[in-house]
């Protein structure tokens, strides 16, 4: 297999899991696959320079750099909350498939809280794992996760239940 081959084998096994990340992260669906397009292209420019065993990596971490420095390029102050607009892009197929009640609470996260409850709870990556991808310390991690996950608790109201997590264990994720 060559190169363009590994990458396109790459894209089609990752595409639907990568723009559901960005849509968690940028609350868009169609920023989310700007953000995909964008990060695919310049990883595509270095592929050949990736090591191998890297890869996937790479183009998670690019994914959610492209995702986080959206909002700053935008100079957008806040995410709009208003379920009513935000219910026609939770549909069947939508790229997150989760409930618009633990949607609108991950929207109301700072971005490097969002993707860091996205990636470890969501994607299921380990802390070491999540780390790289945001390009920050294992602490860092675990202290955003925490207060991510407070915050979910907080704004679903049910911080005695731990709903917040449990909604993230239905969908697959991990919560340790």
């Amino acid at each position: 297999m060559d190169d363009d081959e590994g990458f396109e084998a790459l894209v089609a096994a990752r595409l639907a899991a990568l723009v559901a990340t960005a849509y968690l992260v940028t609350a868009d669906r169609g920023v989310a696959e700007d953000c995909v397009q964008e990060a695919l292209v310049r990883v595509h420019r270095r592929w050949r320079r990736i090591e191998p065993g890297g890869r996937v990596a790479y183009l998670n971490r690019a994914v959610i750099n492209t995702a986080l420095s959206w909002r700053r390029r935008r100079r957008i102050a806040e995410v709009p909350l208003d379920m009513e607009r935000h219910a026609l892009a939770l549909e069947p197929t939508d790229p997150s498939g989760f409930d618009p009640r633990l949607m609108s609470a991950l929207w109301s996260l700072a971005p490097r809280a969002r993707a860091t409850v996205v990636l470890r709870y969501v994607e299921g990556m380990s802390e070491a794992e999540t780390a790289a991808a945001l390009g920050c310390s294992v602490g860092s991690v675990k202290s955003a996760g925490s207060r991510g996950l407070a915050r979910l608790r907080e704004v679903l109201g049910d911080a005695d239940d731990d709903e917040g997590t449990a909604a993230v264990k239905a969908r697959g994720g991990r919560t340790a």
